[in-house]
C-alpha cells in the first residue's frame, strides 16, 4: 500500500533542481572547495554541457587520500566516477530507490537526453519520508549476496518515537511491531525495555 502511494511521486517532484557542477579540467582541490562552499557531498562534472561524471566524498577517500595524492596536482577527470549513472525526471521515486539500492548509490543525476536538470539524493527521499530511505536499504540488502554481512546503517530524519530530528536514525525492533526508525536515545530505551 505504501508502495502504491510512492509510485505516484516522481523524481522531478523531489529532486534538487540546481546541482553543483564542475568541469574535468578543475583540480581535485577546486572540487573540494566547491563541495565545502555549497555544503554538498558531490559535484557533477560537465563537458561541453553534457554530464560525464560525478565526484563524491568516496572518490576523494579512495582515489586521493588512500593513494596519498596531492589534490592541487590531480585533475578531477582522473578521480571522477564515470560513466555516469542517471535517472529521468518522470521515473517514480520507488523506481529510483530500487535503482539506488541495487547499484549501492546515494545520488542519481537527473537527465533529459544529455542535459542535466537536477540531482536526486537519499536526503531528498528522506525529506519525503524517512521510511522510504529504509526501503532503499532493504532493496540493497535483497540485491546483496547472501554471505554479505551488513552493518547497521544510520540515516537522517525524524525519530518515529520521540519525533525529534536525528542524524543517527537506525531501524530497531522487528517482528514484534515495536521499534522502527529510532534515534540513539530511543534505541537505548528500546534495548533496555522493548515493551516501551
Amino acid at each position: 500500500m505504501a508502495m502504491e502511494r510512492v509510485r505516484d511521486i516522481y523524481v522531478e517532484d523531489i529532486m534538487t533542481k540546481v546541482p553543483v557542477i564542475g568541469s574535468p579540467n578543475l583540480t581535485a582541490r577546486d572540487i573540494g572547495i566547491l563541495m565545502r562552499s555549497w555544503k554538498v557531498g558531490s559535484v557533477i562534472i560537465l563537458e561541453d554541457g553534457r554530464p560525464v561524471g560525478i565526484v563524491t566524498e568516496r572518490d576523494f577517500v579512495e582515489k586521493l587520500v588512500a593513494e596519498n595524492r596531492i589534490p592541487a596536482e590531480v585533475k578531477v577527470g582522473e578521480i571522477m566516477s564515470s560513466p555516469l549513472i542517471t535517472i529521468g525526471p518522470k521515473e517514480s521515486v520507488a523506481d529510483a530507490g530500487r535503482k539506488m539500492g541495487r547499484l549501492r548509490l546515494r545520488r542519481l543525476p537527473v537527465v533529459v537526453g544529455d542535459q542535466l536538470i537536477g540531482m536526486l539524493t537519499e536526503n531528498d527521499i528522506t525529506r519525503l519520508s524517512p521510511s522510504l530511505i529504509e526501503l532503499t536499504r532493504e532493496w540493497r540488502g535483497i540485491a546483496a549476496p547472501a554471505d554479505f554481512e551488513r552493518e547497521p546503517v544510520s540515516m537522517a530524519g525524524y525519530c518515529e518515537n520521540c519525533e525529534n530530528y536525528s542524524y543517527d536514525l537506525r531501524q530497531t525492533g522487528g517482528a514484534s511491531g515495536r521499534g522502527g526508525l529510532l534515534c540513539s536515545e530511543c534505541r537505548e530505551i528500546f534495548v533496555r525495555d522493548p515493551t516501551q
